[in-house]
Order: C-alpha cells, then structure tokens, then sequence
C-alpha cells in the first residue's frame, strides 16, 4: 500500500459516528442538518434526472451551472468572473484534491493554517509537498501579523485558506484577509481558498473572498460548495473559480480524478444558486438562532463554549468548563456514557494543539439539542 495512506487511521468523525450509532448517541461530531434541504431544489433535481440527459456531461461542468456560479458570485460578492473561468467538480474536496494535485510537486512547501479540514495533509503528502504549519490558538483564533509572517519566511509554493474556518468556527475578518493576501503578493505564494462556508456566518458578517484582494486574482483559487449552500451535505457538486492559468491544471487534474459529475445534481444547482436573496437570509438566520439556543443551554449545564461566528459547529473550552481529564478520554465519555458524539478539535492539528477543546453541531432541531445538553450536564456533574 502507499504508505502516506497506510498509516493513516479511521477519521475521527467516522469513529465517532460508529460509536454514535452503537451507542445509540446523539451525533453532534459529524457537521449535517437534520432536515433533506430545500424542497424546490430537490424536485428541479428529480424532474432533470427523469428527464436527461444522464449520460456523460461536460467535463468542466454542464454550461447552465457554470454560467449560474459566474452570476451566483457576481450578485453575491462581486466577483467579476465569467463561467469559462468555472469548473465543477464532485464535491468540494474533490475540488481542493485537484487544486493540490495539480499545483503541488514534489518538494513544495505548502503552508496549512491549522487547525484544519483533516483532507488537507494527507493530499498534500500525496502530492508529494512538503507541509508547513501556521497554527492558530483558542480562544480567538486569529491570523496575526508576526506569525504570518515567520510561517511566509520560506516561501512557501502554496497556502491553503479555509475561511469561514471549519474547525474552529472562526470567519476572518477585512485585517487578517488583507495580512494574507499581502503575504501571497509578497512571496509569489499561491492560495487555495476552501470558502465553503461563505454563506453560513453570522451576527452581519461578510464573507471577504481573499481572491478578491488587490493582486490576487491570478494567484487564488476559490473552492465552493453546493451542499453547505444548500444544507445537502450529501449533493457532492463543488466548484472552482481561478485564473486560466491556474484553472487549465487543476480542470486536466479533476478529468482523471472524477471527470464529472451527475447532470440531474447540476441542473438543480444551477437553479438553486439564483434563488433570492431571502432565502440565503433565512438560512442564516435559522442557524444562528440554532447557535444561540445550544450556547445558551450550555452555559446554563455549567459548560464554557466559545463564539461562533459561522459554519455549523459551536466550541466548548473543557478546561473552562471545571473538566481535568483529557479532551479525547471526555469524548469517548461522552458518547459512551452520556450518549453525545463530539469531536475533539486536536483532530484538526499536526500536533497536540488546542487539545482542550471539543466541538459540537448545532444544525439539530431544538429537542435533539436540549436532550444532548441534558446529557452532557450530567456528566459534567
């Protein structure tokens, strides 16, 4: 076997959601709604796939889709791009392992902002790059200036960019988008832009795509995601917005990896990226009240989350909350006691950092959440 996938064990939301369901615990560990995502988007999907064509589509993606991502950024963020600048992909991590194959030789330093999506690092191995890291620390997880730049003092051939940041539920802001890009321009680095969660933030937030930076365009590549745009994380339809240059290898990367991607999936994307902007409104806000009620349920069992600015995922500092023993030994607890999955945010690190803290879902309905708190209150107990 390659030894890069030899030695790597079962991910820790596959672990946790087998011990989840021989348990029978609540699965807050792995990020998905409870709920089969929007009701018009799933019926433009069944009428297309009744209808075809549902033989090969397009490699670069059906041109209905790629022109809908075009006017979907352009309306959204201002992103002045054309649908030749688009590719569609089978899922967003798909998309980052044709970014990484395509852009990452052998020898390559590649900076990985941790903690992190854990596909990173190993597709980076695969590529045969060399991983550097930029670690960020609880409670605040911020981008700052002097460890920007000592983690750019090797000039590193790429940097992968997940903003809003998955593990830690961060979105960064106007300063530390621009510390960034200043850091790309500098350095001739090029960024790989996971940005997944740019439509769920919170509390006014913007979403600063960093390939919009002054000088970024023709050194970013932004990766989107029809599943967390639309609450489907099983609709695995990705895309990837770059420059032609960059494009043209990550397109000839993604033909042999899944060529393309089912046209009934596509056909109701394309449908989906243009529906109004109150739906996109709603969304957020559903979540955020979502955020809200499992923080505040917390807080009242004596527990010490952290914000959350985005994404589906809520933070809890262990130490703050009066727990000693170690953060994996409570989760473990936790789903074999207290019948709560949770994921340890260590599992998103090269090393032991941050090791205190645990995340949980918050994308359940309210009865799922109030039965998990209860739970986890008496454990802590």
């Amino acid at each position: 076997m390659n030894p890069i996938f030899a030695g790597l064990g079962t991910t820790i939301f596959e672990e946790m959601s087998a011990l989840a369901r021989a348990h029978g615990a609540i699965n807050l560990g792995q990020g998905f709604p409870e709920t089969e995502g929007p009701e018009d988007i799933r019926r433009a999907a069944a009428e297309a796939l009744l209808a075809g064509p549902n033989q090969y589509p397009p490699m670069m993606g059906v041109p209905a889709l790629r022109g809908a991502v075009a006017d979907h950024y352009r309306r959204h963020q201002a992103l002045d791009f054309t649908a030749e600048d688009v590719l569609v992909t089978s899922g967003a991590t798909e998309a980052l392992a044709a970014a990484i194959f395509a852009l990452v030789s052998p020898g390559d330093e590649v900076l990985l902002i941790q903690p992190m999506y854990d596909a990173y690092l190993p597709l980076v191995l695969r590529a045969g790059g060399v991983p550097r890291y930029l670690t960020l620390r609880p409670p605040g997880w911020r981008l700052e200036a002097d460890a920007v730049a000592r983690a750019f003092a090797g000039r590193p051939k790429l940097v992968i960019f997940n903003n809003p940041l998955n593990p830690a539920a961060r979105v960064f802001d106007a300063e530390e988008v621009a510390l960034l890009a200043d850091a790309c321009r500098s350095h001739g680095t090029i960024a790989i832009c996971d940005e997944v969660w740019e439509h769920v933030l919170f509390d006014d937030r913007t979403h600063r795509p960093l390939i919009a930076e002054p000088g970024m365009a023709d050194r970013a590549v932004k990766i989107g995601s029809a599943g967390k745009i639309f609450s489907m994380t099983g609709w695995k339809v990705g895309f990837v917005f770059a420059a032609p240059a960059l494009l043209g290898p990550i397109a000839r990367a993604h033909q042999f990896l899944t060529f393309t991607t089912l046209p009934a999936l596509q056909a109701a994307v394309a449908y989906g990226l243009a529906k109004p902007d109150a739906y996109f409104r709603e969304m957020r806000a559903g979540y955020a009240r979502s955020r809200d009620h499992l923080a505040d349920r917390l807080r009242s069992a004596g527990y010490h989350p952290l914000e959350s600015e985005g994404t589906y995922f809520l933070c809890v500092d262990l130490a703050r909350s009066g727990v000693a023993i170690p953060y994996r030994a409570f989760c473990l607890r936790a789903v074999r006691e207290a019948g709560v999955a949770a994921i340890p945010v260590s599992s998103f690190y090269a090393d032991a950092a941050a090791s205190g803290i645990i995340r949980l879902c918050f994308a359940k309905p309210d009865p799922v959440l109030d039965d998990a708190v209860d739970r986890l209150g008496r454990l802590l107990g």
